[in-house]
């Protein structure tokens, strides 16, 4: 099975590229390739002709979505559906990656699959537009909806952490907005294995939620991080619990 992957830099597509390890995995990123370019899209999926697209690239600058709405919509409404409709040209699926940033934050339980979508802030808007667009662009899609993602590439909270600690002796941490830290490379297990199971005719297409077993709030996590490498011999920093009041972010962030 070939397999596109849309992005290369990304913490899944990177963790893609580990876990997948001797698949017949193509990598697709710009310049060549770039969500905000139709023609590119088209033209790459069409060259490399995959029977299976995975949608990881998108815009996920939570607060400079706030000052840059139609550049985040160009990439994760009408990129997303560009991917999608190229794909289904060719008559192969997609598995489009999107975030817990479709809901409100306001329940007070886990959110479910079919709980009503209400993002609070542009990046949420437009990765929910992306999976609509998804949707009606290839009716074989999956729509992975994930959460606080981790890893040892790029960017996240867990390197942050560590990065801040070898030069703080404490740092502060919102305990008032929860979520499931999840890892990069278990994302990308999850993908290669349903990878698998949409070759079959009853493929079980629609929307998933993908996160980490298990829940705590930015506080408890930077504890747990900055514990675990104290243990390990790495820096170390006293976490002081704080809330999303003491901490204002140009966008809002969902609280549960």
């Amino acid at each position: 099975m070939k397999i596109l992957v849309t992005g290369r830099d990304g913490q899944v597509a990177r963790s893609l590229a580990q876990q997948g390890a001797g698949r017949d995995l193509v990598f697709a990123g710009r310049p060549e390739f770039d969500l905000a370019d139709g023609d590119s899209i088209a033209r790459t999926i069409a060259q490399v002709h995959p029977d299976l697209v995975i949608s990881a690239a998108a815009y996920t600058a939570v607060d400079q979505a706030e000052d840059e709405p139609e550049i985040a919509a160009a990439i994760n409404e009408r990129g997303a559906g560009a991917v999608a409709a190229a794909a289904a040209g060719i008559g192969a699926p997609v598995i489009h990656l999107s975030t817990d940033y479709v809901f409100s934050g306001g329940g007070e339980r886990p959110y479910r699959e079919d709980d009503p979508a209400a993002p609070i802030g542009v990046y949420g808007a437009t990765k929910l537009a992306g999976e609509r667009a998804v949707a009606a662009a290839n009716p074989r899609h999956l729509i992975l909806r994930t959460a606080w993602v981790y890893s040892v590439y790029g960017k996240n909270f867990v390197k942050t952490m560590l990065r801040l600690a070898a030069d703080r002796d404490s740092l502060s941490g919102v305990a008032d907005q929860w979520g499931n830290p999840t890892s990069a490379h278990d994302i990308a297990d999850a993908i290669l294995t349903a990878a698998e199971q949409l070759r079959s005719d009853a493929a079980p297409f629609g929307t998933y939620h993908l996160a980490g077993n298990g829940d705590t709030h930015w506080a408890g996590f930077a504890a747990h991080v900055l514990g675990t490498s104290r243990t390990l011999g790495g820096p170390w920093a006293e976490v002081r619990e704080i809330t999303t009041a003491d901490f204002p972010t140009k966008a809002k962030r969902p609280a549960n």
